[in-house]
């Protein structure tokens, strides 16, 4: 689909379209789209040969671009064909609890040119990105922010969170479990096939986890790397398999070379469908010869590691980030969707800049379902909320209490620990997409 609309300032038009090659070769709207983004990101520019592998993973994604072009010519400057901004969807699922799968609607590519701020730009993409979400179904949205006071005011908070670990694996490094199942040293090749199956496996039980796009099986069998799709030479892989021979977990990794102290293993990525297979890829990083240190950036927030190790102060934490950003679109979709842990009924009032999830609501829920009733305008509620707040609150990731003492929500005690007990979960939401 395209469409093209101008903006106010009278030059810009948006389009909308898909990626698309052309005898195995990106378009020119594809190829400029992708300069634009690579700019925006302070990357260099993109070879063709790169940008047609990444397009053809666009198809297979689904994915959906949006780009502004100023029509209006100037000496020198960049051709009118590369965007002034960018703008790019798709949908996978999120997992919201009980083993249930929300379609989401992921915002991704978001870039404007500095000569192009402050006209609106971001504003107009991204209003009429969600409004075309909502109208066609989707509950939810989705994004990664790299600047975190950019977004909430469109209505996104952050919902999950993920810390940067260093572990010393140096001689005294050991778990207290007995080992389990088999770990085997495997061809990347292998991980084409077995990455995607591995992931089911903890998508289906993680809260707050989200589907994978292409890339992720082309990076983990190391076909590709995140800054380009061309192979990745110094990859290693390994497999954890069940006693019974099923993969339930796997690890890819690569040195970061002699010239570093310590020497250091860099974590490319690391899935476990368990808690066991999640010990065992540790069991095995820790037991690589000449290395003194495991780094990994997407070690979860209730880390299950250092309560297994024999010295749990190996196990460091170098910073701790917002992952998941996620904006309601339709609350009684959203919430009936979610899996509670806890019953009980609550009124709530959200407040909403763009009014997609303007309104009051009244939340009945029984045997971990939701059902939700739109109230009157005129109607009490127990609370008062931004559509940012719900985001945050949605999969438990963030506390009422916490965000009524940061002065994020309005009402009486009683009603925020309500709040509490109701969007409670046994374990924190956890998100290891980068999209």
């Amino acid at each position: 689909m395209e469409t093209s609309t101008a903006n106010q300032a009278g030059t810009i038009r948006i389009e909308q379209f898909p990626a698309g090659l052309e005898d195995g070769r990106p378009d020119a709207r594809t190829m400029g789209w992708f300069e634009a983004v690579r700019a925006g990101f302070h990357d260099g520019a993109p070879e063709p040969e790169h940008v047609a592998e990444q397009a053809a993973g666009y198809v297979a994604d689904g994915r959906i671009l949006r780009a502004a072009y100023d029509d209006e010519a100037r000496p020198g400057a960049w051709g009118t064909e590369i965007p002034v901004a960018t703008y790019g969807t798709m949908v996978h699922a999120l997992n919201v609890g009980g083993g249930r799968q929300l379609p989401t609607h992921q915002i991704t590519g978001v870039t404007v040119r500095p000569t192009h701020r402050r006209r609106g730009l971001l504003r107009s993409l991204i209003i009429q990105d969600l409004e075309q979400a909502a109208a066609n179904g989707l509950a939810m949205a989705a994004l990664q922010a790299s600047e975190a006071t950019i977004y909430g005011r469109f209505g996104f908070g952050a919902a999950t969170f993920t810390r940067s670990i260093d572990v010393d694996v140096r001689e005294r490094f050991q778990l207290r479990s007995s080992s389990y199942g088999t770990m085997e040293l495997v061809d990347p090749a292998a991980l084409l096939d077995l990455a995607p199956r591995i992931f089911a496996g903890f998508q289906a039980g993680t809260m707050g986890s989200l589907d994978r796009q292409y890339s992720y099986a082309q990076v983990a069998a190391g076909r590709w790397q995140w800054e380009k799709p061309e192979p990745n030479r110094k990859l290693r892989t390994a497999v954890h398999f069940l006693p019974n021979g099923e993969p339930a977990g796997y690890v890819a990794y690569k040195f970061a070379g002699w010239d570093t102290e310590p020497h250091t293993m860099k974590v490319v990525d690391l899935v476990a469908s368990s808690a066991a297979s999640y010990l065992e890829l540790w069991r095995y990083l820790g037991s690589i010869d000449l290395v003194q240190r495991i780094t990994w950036p997407m070690a979860p927030v209730e880390d299950p590691l250092p309560w297994a190790l024999a010295d749990a102060r190996r196990y460091a934490v170098k910073s701790e980030e917002d992952m998941l950003w996620l904006r309601v679109l339709d609350p009684a979709a959203a919430l009936e969707a979610r899996h509670f842990e806890r019953d009980g009924t609550l009124a709530i009032a959200i407040q909403d800049p763009l009014g997609l999830a303007e309104g009051k609501f009244r939340l009945d829920v029984d045997g971990g379902r939701c059902r939700v009733k739109r109230l009157d305008s005129a109607a009490p509620a127990d609370l008062t909320l931004g559509v940012d707040v719900l985001g945050s609150l949605y999969l438990g990731g963030a506390k009422a209490r916490t965000l009524a003492g940061a002065g994020r929500l309005d009402g009486g005690d009683a009603a925020v620990d309500r709040l509490d007990r109701l969007f409670g979960t046994s374990a924190a939401p956890y998100c290891i997409t980068h999209f």
